[in-house]
């Protein structure tokens, strides 16, 4: 066997996507004043095949490690948090097949070429939890017909394909069907109304009789998978990213002003020993905020390896509770120090800072949008109960109807 190409240096990756998220950034504000949805940025980084990162070199990608590609992510979401967002899905079907060499011929070249995978999972109709009400139905020709709602869409609108969770009638299994975003029968929806991440494009998508191909119809048994954990470190690594460009920010605003307070110091702010107390303590709160996202990501490294690398007689439900503990306890920490960084900021900035044009308050409202993704309640319970009980971490979540006691 071949031996693997060497990995790039991190500094590699840094210097060949620094320009294009130098760009990102400069645009940011603008977008989310005008509610512009990002294709353009999406566009530029899928040119520089931004979602190959993870693919083996011999693949056509660029054999980056998790921790690179999660550096990567905590720097494009310091310049957008939107864009980085709608990489979340993309990632996690990377790592859903890193198993399964018939997928990865299927779908690496794709990848490799630049194209990206979005998501069409949860409904807002009256499934029960772990089911759908979206159905896949067999064809006489052998192909499947998908009809069905979804909700919480994120990143599809830019995707080149999406994966859509549904339900063969008659049956348990998970079933996952691959449509084209521009298919026929396809229809997204910018409807998000959320207050944050407000242009991820997290919205409705509609599925009518939409054909999908026998080998584009992908069945799951539901066991043990890492991907739960990519969704939830890309998440991570959009929260630390957050805190970075509000710490960023408010250090430009302290050190160009003049106003001040009667009660205060009597002193400039950026020369105010108890301002750039403040400040220091919300840059030690983003610093921590990094470093906790990137030992998560270490640890995926230690425990899955490079990615299309995976030994296929490796223990599944050891490796998914390693890559498990490692971001429910970053999601159990990281969420209150992001949180109070971008709310922190106004105790510095005063009351100028709120105003509506200065559009300061994005990055509280993004970071709080991300972290109700995964309450962390419900992560630091199912810590506690591994370490007390050996409990296995979940590797699958849905969300869903609660069925009745005895339904």
């Amino acid at each position: 066997m071949a031996a693997a190409a060497p990995q790039p240096t991190t500094d590699a990756l840094l210097e060949q996507f620094r320009p294009v998220l130098a760009q990102i950034a400069a645009g940011a504000e603008q977008r989310e004043a005008e509610r512009v949805l990002p294709f353009e940025p999406v566009a530029r980084l899928n040119e520089l095949r931004f979602g190959a990162l993870l693919l083996p070199v011999e693949a056509g990608g660029r054999g980056a490690s998790w921790a690179q590609l999660t550096r990567l992510l905590i720097e494009l979401a310091a310049a957008d948090s939107n864009v980085a967002h709608v990489y979340r899905s993309h990632f996690g079907f990377v790592a859903s097949i890193d198993r399964e060499p018939a997928q990865q011929a299927l779908w690496y070249p794709r990848v490799a070429a630049g194209e990206i995978v979005g998501n069409a999972a949860t409904e807002r109709g009256r499934a029960v939890v772990g089911t759908a009400e979206t159905t896949l139905v067999p064809r006489p020709d052998g192909s499947w017909s998908l009809t069905g709602e979804k909700f919480y869409s994120t990143g599809s609108i830019f995707a080149d394909w999406i994966q859509v969770t549904a339900q063969v009638p008659g049956e348990d299994r998970r079933s996952h069907a691959f449509v084209r975003a521009g298919a026929p029968g396809v229809e997204l929806r910018d409807d998000w109304d959320g207050f944050g991440q407000r242009l991820t494009g997290t919205g409705t998508s509609v599925f009518t009789d939409v054909v999908v191909p026998a080998d584009h119809v992908r069945f799951r048994d539901g066991s043990a998978t890492q991907e739960t954990a990519v969704f939830q470190l890309v998440l991570l690594a959009v929260q630390a990213g957050i805190a970075l460009a509000a710490v960023e920010r408010t250090g430009e605003l302290v050190a160009a002003r003049t106003r001040g307070f009667s009660t205060g110091s009597g002193v400039l702010f950026r020369e105010d020993p108890l301002i750039l107390q403040l400040v220091g303590q919300l840059s030690a709160k983003a610093f921590a905020a990094r470093a906790t996202v990137l030992e998560a990501a270490r640890e995926l490294d230690a425990a899955l390896g490079p990615v299309g690398r995976a030994a296929p007689d490796e223990d599944a439900v050891a490796v998914t509770d390693r890559c498990e503990l490692a971001v429910q306890q970053a999601q159990v920490v990281v969420p209150p120090l992001v949180e109070a960084v971008t709310g922190g900021m106004f105790d510095v900035l005063g009351a100028s800072a709120v105003s509506r044009s200065r559009l300061l308050d994005r990055y509280w409202r993004n970071a709080r949008t991300v972290a109700t993704h995964n309450p962390t309640v419900f992560k630091a319970r199912i810590v506690g109960d591994h370490r007390v009980n050996g409990t296995p971490m979940a590797g699958l979540t849905a969300i869903g109807e609660i069925a009745a006691a005895g339904a």
